[in-house]
């Protein structure tokens, strides 16, 4: 079962061969009203309010800010209430990671501030019996049929997808296919109050995978502007791209019995863009 508060929702989640509940996570009582009447044993964490094509401004991660912390605390307490087993989180890697303070900026803080308290709620709950507590801070997604890479795919196909000059970041990815492998090995394996990075082996600049992009999509090799343009224009993707986070899925790979069957960005795009062409 699922839970969602859209109408649209319940029909796209239906037809994948789910049963749709509907709620808001901000509501405590509706929460734990559809916890009850489901009954389940595990409970799957992956509550944002993303835009489609991904967060563009620090405005974009409000809303998900508030979901990560009162939409925690009131799936906790219907988790509690019914007796639920474990709870898997879906946590963000880079904001769950030791961002550089040159990086940050108030909206980046805030954000942070979020994703480190939805861990901290689970653990705590975790120890103290209420539940086990599974968190998962995934990498960036990528992977076709995924809304943010097709729209770059879209963009690259046009040239209108730069790159950045000198661009030393060294972002975690993870395919869209490796991180579901992982949640559902997180449902019966790993160790109550582990928090696991399930990120591919080789993280990569952003501008790596746009060259990559090109390549495949047999679009011209993509313009390169200058960071301070970037900065200027959107300074949330510029501090967000220049972050240089190699974190190891090690752990992951010995608790949950998972790896991730893309060890980098190469293999995964090559192959959604293989299957697709």
């Amino acid at each position: 079962m699922a839970m969602t508060r859209s109408s649209a929702r319940q029909a796209q989640i239906a037809q994948l061969g789910a049963t749709p509940v509907a709620a808001d996570a901000l509501d405590a009582v509706a929460v734990e009203r559809v916890v009850r009447a489901t009954s389940p044993t595990h409970l799957v964490h992956q509550l944002t309010a993303l835009p489609v094509a991904g967060p563009r401004s620090e405005a974009d991660l409000e809303a998900t800010n508030r979901l990560r912390e009162e939409g925690t605390r009131n799936l906790l307490r219907a988790a509690e209430a019914v007796g639920i087993r474990r709870i898997v989180v879906g946590s963000f890697a880079p904001f769950a990671a030791r961002i550089p303070t040159a990086r940050r900026c108030e909206g980046i803080e805030r954000a942070v501030r979020a994703v480190q308290s939805m861990e901290e709620q689970v653990i705590v709950a975790s120890r103290r019996g209420a539940i086990e507590s599974i968190v998962l801070r995934y990498g960036l997604f990528y992977g076709t049929g995924t809304p943010s890479t097709d729209q770059m795919i879209a963009l690259a196909r046009k040239r209108r997808l730069p790159t950045l000059m000198n661009d030393r970041g060294r972002l975690p990815f993870i395919h869209l296919a490796d991180a579901v492998t992982a949640t559902v090995a997180a449902l019966h394996s790993g160790v109550s109050t582990g928090v696991y990075h399930i990120v591919d082996d080789q993280p990569a600049s952003m501008s790596e995978m746009v060259r990559e992009m090109a390549a495949l999509t047999g679009a011209p090799q993509p313009f390169a502007i200058p960071r301070w343009l970037l900065q200027l224009t959107q300074p949330y993707l510029a501090r967000m791209l220049s972050l240089d986070l190699s974190l190891p899925n090690a752990d992951a790979r010995r608790d949950l019995g998972w790896s991730p069957r893309f060890p980098s960005y190469r293999e995964g795009l090559r192959n959604d863009l293989l299957v697709r062409n």
